[in-house]
């Protein structure tokens, strides 16, 4: 599938940041990209596939969120189309980094 393909769910976000987590894992600052925003309870625990721009593949499992902004909040995902995510990246392709996408797997 090429990055520009439509996800079964059609939700895409874009990473807008992302750094090295304190003790282990990384924090992605998403942005919803397209589709209907997801609830944050769909999202915890979920495996997630990012693309590079370069079309590089890369799982990662979502451990919890940061609260940088405050509590993660279905409400808030919808007003704002921003999450920030604390993920295990499941392959050796990463790190993920900037203007990747990230959709469910």
């Amino acid at each position: 599938m090429s990055p520009e393909a439509p996800t079964r769910s059609g939700v895409t976000f874009r990473v807008l940041d992302a750094m090295d987590a304190p003790h282990s894992g990384r924090i992605l600052r998403l942005r919803l990209q397209s589709g209907e925003a997801p609830s944050i309870r769909s999202l915890k625990g979920a495996t997630l596939a990012a693309v590079s721009p370069d079309g590089v593949w890369c799982d990662v499992k979502v451990l919890g969120f940061a609260a940088f902004g405050g509590k993660p909040s279905d409400e808030r995902l919808a007003r704002t189309g921003r999450v920030d995510v604390h993920v295990e990246e499941l392959d050796d392709n990463g790190p993920i980094g900037l203007r990747w996408e990230v959709h469910p797997a």
